[in-house]
């Protein structure tokens, strides 16, 4: 495996179970596993995120947090 691409660094990770599976469903469509499917998304994040709907669907999920959380 490149050096570039070796999965040197792990964290425990929450994660809602909807976004689990969009995970899970994401990396056996691309055939990857679900570290290197995060991996891809965050090191691409800039090219793969819609500047224009970002704002509002941070905003949706961080209004859901809110209502859990009470």
């Amino acid at each position: 495996m490149v050096k570039r691409l070796r999965l040197t660094r792990r964290f425990p990770a929450a994660m809602t179970e909807d976004g689990y599976r969009r995970l899970r469903r994401f990396a056996q469509e691309a055939g990857l596993e679900e570290g290197e499917a995060l991996s891809f998304v965050f090191e691409h994040l800039d090219s793969i995120m819609d500047d224009e709907v970002f704002p509002h669907r941070l905003r949706l999920f961080q209004a859901e947090l809110g209502e859990r959380r009470r």
